[in-house]
């Protein structure tokens, strides 16, 4: 109850999972600061609204992929700190079109996106 009453703020890119939240298998949560968002048990797309070079869209792809993917929109670069992914700053021109044309994507299950998350690693209990 102590939340009762209290206006939590919206995320900015909430516009953009809001077009997946219709899917049985749509989860959205909480990673590393971002919202990811899964679809069929694969994470797809990580929402982070930090600073630079977080404030965008992670596609998460294969390596493989990614080539394929900036091909056919070249505003999506590797992360400058985690380029095992695709990013799609705000800052990019064309950034709520590419980022409309990535959620497609999604719901169309593309291939090229959405990878599987790894299993969590359980916690060892000390020996007392």
């Amino acid at each position: 109850m102590k939340d009762f009453g209290r206006v939590r703020p919206v995320h900015p890119y909430a516009w953009l999972w809001e077009p997946l939240e219709p899917d049985p298998t749509f989860v959205l949560r909480p990673m590393f600061g971002t919202r990811a968002a899964y679809l069929d048990g694969r994470l797809q797309l990580c929402f982070s609204a930090q600073a630079d070079p977080w404030r965008g869209v992670l596609v998460c792809t294969d390596r493989e992929r990614q080539e394929s993917l900036r091909r056919d929109w070249p505003e999506l670069t590797p992360h400058p700190v985690l380029p095992k992914w695709l990013y799609l700053p705000e800052s990019a021109d064309g950034f709520e079109r590419v980022g409309k044309i990535l959620v497609v994507l999604v719901r169309r299950r593309d291939p090229r996106i959405g990878v599987v998350p790894q299993p969590k690693k359980r916690a060892r209990r000390s020996r007392k």
